[in-house]
């Protein structure tokens, strides 16, 4: 089986759009790689680590990953399971004008200034509605860019995105803390359960994990559960088993939990993304 499997769900002038799964066999860091032109990469299932020089991103279904066209990375892959990505490759100068300057060198050549950006519920809820739209064949071209257009729009603007604001030390607990909450997604962990594999207090994890990623801890771990959901909601008939298996306390609570992240009930999103 190899290690990638790439499929193309949409291909037009302005507009390039793929799945991408990795089967993750490699836990080590692999040989360098390259990006052929600066794209977007919405992790959507599963996790990884994406290694720039010294830095390193963890790429989950919170975060947009953003790759410069002609800089090296490696991945890693500390959690099993493999994953998949939504990648969006726009047209250079659609991202010069929907990408802040702040996001940006000012150089000749497009170049983002960090490799990833927290996102919100909302572009959450795009990477899925774009996805599984162009894979159902119900999303007409015209509705696809636009759709992918207000993904990134949406995954870049100042007001819906967040840039980690720590010292390395600080970004390094945050990052182990999402490792283990990838772990697994359906385990009720309790504080001093993940503190304590961290090696800190359960206060000291509190105050740094929310000025790091802008968010309490629990309602990071939500969002990975509800993210999931979105993956899943086409393979689900019975909505009380997907929310049992996310480590729901019961159908009526994920769905309360879809509905006020997302703002629709999980049976409207499915109707709206998979079969209208």
């Amino acid at each position: 089986m190899p290690d990638f499997t790439v499929r193309s769900l949409l291909e037009t002038p302005s507009v390039t759009v793929r799945d991408v799964y990795c089967s993750g066999t490699c836990r080590h860091k692999s040989g360098e790689e390259c990006a052929s032109k600066t794209h977007l990469v919405f992790p959507y299932r599963g996790t990884y680590l994406r290694h720039v020089g010294e830095a390193q991103a963890v790429a989950e279904s919170n975060q947009v990953l953003l790759f410069n066209a002609g800089q090296g990375y490696q991945v890693s892959h500390p959690v099993g399971g493999g994953d998949a990505s939504l990648v969006l490759v726009l047209d250079e100068e659609l991202l010069r004008e929907l990408a802040p300057r702040t996001l940006t060198w000012d150089k000749n050549a497009f170049t983002f200034r960090q490799q990833q950006l927290g996102i919100d519920p909302r572009a959450q809820a795009l990477v899925a509605l774009l996805r599984h739209s162009l894979r159902e064949n119900v999303a007409e071209r015209l509705e696809a860019e636009s759709l992918s257009l207000t993904l990134a729009q949406r995954s870049l603007g100042s007001n819906t995105t967040h840039k980690a604001g720590a010292n390395a030390g600080r970004q390094r607990l945050a990052d182990r803390t999402k490792l283990i909450l990838a772990s697994d997604l359906s385990r009720r962990w309790a504080l001093a359960d993940i503190a304590a594999k961290v090696g800190v207090s359960p206060v000291y994890l509190t105050q740094v994990f929310q000025q790091v990623e802008g968010v309490p801890l629990y309602r990071y771990q939500l969002r990975l559960r509800l993210a999931r959901s979105l993956d899943l909601l086409g393979q689900y008939e019975d909505l009380s088993e997907l929310s049992l298996e996310l480590g729901f306390s019961s159908h009526s609570h994920f769905s309360a939990s879809f509905l006020k992240t997302y703002g629709q009930t999980p049976t409207e999103f499915r109707q709206a993304a998979l079969r209208r």
